[in-house]
C-alpha cells in the first residue's frame, strides 16, 4: 500500500495569493465577521431614518425663518409672506412626524406667519390720527434683525481663541528647596548701607516749639520805672532789640495798656517827628 505524500509548497504561489486577497479587499463592499462581502444581502433591514441626512441644523424658529429669507435673497424689510410661509410649513410638517416636542415652538411661529399672511390679505384699517396703517410684518422684521445681530456677534465671539479649545494654559512646576537660601552680602555692601542710613537720618530734623512765659503786667511795671524821674523819654529807648522779637511785642502791648489806662502820655510835635513818652501828670 502506497501513501501519497502531500504536495510540496511552492514559494512562487504565495505572492499571487496575496495579490488576489488585496484585490478582493478592494472590490468588497464591507466585511462581515472578518470575511469580505461582495453584495448586499436580500434580507438586510435598513431603518428609514438611517438614510436621512440633515444638512442644516437650526437653533429655533427664528433661525429657520432667517435661513429661508437669506438663502433666497429676500429683502428682510419686504418679506414675501406667501413663499416664506409655504416653505416654513413644509419644514415644520417634516419635523412634526419625528419630534413633536421640537415641533411645538416651530408650530407657534407657523401660526404667527399665517396670522400675518391673513392680515396682509385683508384691507387695512387705519387708526384715528394715523396717515398709514401699521405693516403686520413690522414686529417680525424687528425680531429677525435683532436675532441676526445677536447671531453675528456670537459667531464673532466664537472665532476668538478659547482656552481648552484653541490653546492650553502652560503649567510649570518649580521645585523649591526646604531650606531658604539667603544672598551673600559682603562687608563693603554693609558699610555702604549703613552710611546711607546715616545720611538719611541727618535729613530728618525735629523742630521743637517752646512757649516763653512773658507777662504784660511785668513789662508795664518796667516801663513805669523807666519813665519815673524823667520828663520825656523817646519811644525807641524803651525797646531792647537784643532781647528778641517776643520781648519787643510784649513791651509794645504793655505800652498800649498803659496808654489805655491813662498812665502814660504819648506825644508828638508834628507829623514824622520823634515820639516821646512820659508819665501822666497828676496834680497834688
Amino acid at each position: 500500500m502506497e501513501v501519497a505524500s502531500p504536495p510540496e509548497h511552492d514559494a512562487s504561489t504565495a505572492p499571487a495569493q496575496g495579490g488576489e486577497q488585496a484585490l478582493a479587499e478592494q472590490v468588497a463592499l464591507a466585511r462581515l465577521y472578518g470575511q469580505p462581502l461582495f453584495k448586499i444581502p436580500a434580507d438586510l433591514y435598513i431603518p428609514p431614518d438611517a438614510l436621512e441626512v440633515f444638512l442644516d441644523a437650526f437653533e429655533g424658529p427664528l433661525d429657520l425663518l432667517l435661513y429661508l429669507i437669506r438663502k433666497q435673497n429676500f429683502n428682510i424689510l419686504d418679506i414675501p409672506m406667501v413663499d416664506v410661509t409655504a416653505q416654513y410649513l413644509g419644514y415644520v410638517e417634516e419635523i412634526r412626524s419625528r419630534n413633536l416636542e421640537l415641533a411645538a415652538e416651530y408650530l407657534l411661529m407657523a401660526a404667527m406667519l399665517i396670522e400675518i399672511k391673513s392680515r396682509m390679505l385683508l384691507p387695512p384699517k387705519p387708526k384715528e390720527g394715523e396717515e398709514e396703517p401699521d405693516d403686520p410684518r413690522a414686529e417680525l422684521v424687528r425680531r429677525l434683525l435683532e436675532y441676526e445681530k445677536i447671531k453675528l456677534a456670537a459667531q464673532q465671539l466664537n472665532t476668538l481663541p478659547q482656552q481648552g479649545r484653541d490653546f492650553v494654559q502652560a503649567q510649570v512646576f518649580i521645585e523649591q528647596s526646604l531650606q531658604p537660601r539667603f544672598p551673600d552680602v559682603s562687608i563693603a555692601e554693609l558699610q555702604a548701607a549703613w552710611r546711607d542710613i546715616l545720611r538719611r537720618a541727618k535729613l530728618v530734623q525735629h523742630h521743637h516749639i517752646t512757649r516763653e512765659a512773658l507777662s504784660v503786667r511785668e513789662y508795664m511795671s518796667h516801663i513805669v520805672r523807666r519813665l519815673q524821674g524823667q520828663r520825656f523819654v523817646t519811644f525807641e529807648s524803651i525797646f531792647t532789640p537784643e532781647q528778641g522779637r517776643a520781648v519787643l511785642v510784649v513791651t509794645f502791648i504793655a505800652l498800649l495798656e498803659l496808654a489805655k489806662e491813662t498812665l502814660v502820655e504819648i506825644t508828638q510835635a508834628e507829623a514824622f517827628a520823634p515820639i516821646y513818652l512820659r508819665l501822666t501828670y497828676t496834680p497834688a
